[in-house]
């Protein structure tokens, strides 16, 4: 919500239907596989008319993207309500990881779980879709860029350096995802992550041989 003003009824419930529909549209993912998700049942499983999937979503893979969008933008306004003192490379791990912990302690976990192979697998299908990476794209990364420009001083139009750390961190999520979903044996998304974010933080060092 802009200006980080609480949500009204209306918005509210237009949010709680998008996140029913994504998260009906992963776990047909993870049921019956990629391939075999369709608007359709995604709408049956979340409770709700074809035409309502429709309003919010152009297809399954945008229902699938929606989460992640969704964490973008919640990342987005944490870091404008970090304490100004703290590091950079801090307030942006503790961005980017809140969300993730908050959806796992609102689904009732207290940790992110621990993937499947079977659910690994249809992951990889997922991220490796054309389709998929386009929709991961729409809209956030500007915004991510004035978050950061407005916290480091710089200006967006006129300085790389918002530019350079808002492309890191979208790398650092899509390399700990790319190795998420290929770890033997799996291991927690955010692990990875602090563990990208962290290496950035440290000036990307060259690994000792």
């Amino acid at each position: 919500m802009p200006d980080g003003q609480p949500l009204g009824l209306r918005e509210r419930k237009k949010l709680d239907t998008r996140r029913a529909l994504s998260d009906a549209a992963l776990e047909l993912m993870f049921e019956r596989g990629l391939e075999n998700v369709v608007r359709e049942d995604i709408a049956a499983r979340a409770g709700v008319s074809v035409r309502t999937f429709n309003n919010y979503f152009s297809g399954k893979f945008d229902a699938l993207a929606f989460r992640q969008l969704d964490r973008v933008r919640r990342t987005i306004e944490i870091l404008g309500s970090r304490p100004a003192e703290e590091p950079l490379w801090e307030a942006i791990t503790a961005a980017v990881i809140g969300p993730m912990e908050a959806d796992a302690l609102a689904d009732g976990n207290a940790e992110l779980r621990i993937p499947t192979p079977e659910q690994l697998g249809e992951t990889r299908k997922l991220i490796a879709a054309p389709e998929m990476r386009a929709m991961l794209s729409k809209g956030v990364e500007d915004d991510l860029i004035a978050a950061i420009a407005a916290r480091t001083g710089t200006d967006p139009e006129r300085d790389m350096y918002p530019r350079l750390v808002a492309g890191a961190v979208f790398i650092a999520q899509q390399a700990a995802i790319e190795i998420y979903v290929r770890a033997e044996p799996p291991v927690p998304v955010n692990t990875l992550i602090r563990q990208a974010l962290a290496t950035f933080a440290a000036g990307l060092p060259q690994p000792a041989p």
